[in-house]
């Protein structure tokens, strides 16, 4: 009969916890982007009329409606 081996430490990756703050990151930047494009009707890009309309057309792209 062996002997049973020693519980070994979990270990966790060096990357494992950058790799889920950058999941976060960008996974909230496409939130935010998607909140622009789709809902925002111009409340909060009031930086001028180009954003707008690229916001606008986003919108026609995407299939959301507008108007």
């Amino acid at each position: 009969m062996s002997s049973p081996t020693p519980a070994q430490p979990l270990v966790h990756p060096v990357g494992s916890t950058r790799l889920w703050w950058t999941a976060l990151a960008v996974a909230g930047v496409l939130l935010l982007l998607t909140y622009l494009v789709a809902f925002d009707q111009g409340a909060v890009s009031r930086s001028g009329m180009f954003l707008h309309e690229l916001m606008h057309d986003g919108r026609h792209l995407l299939g959301v409606p507008c108007h």
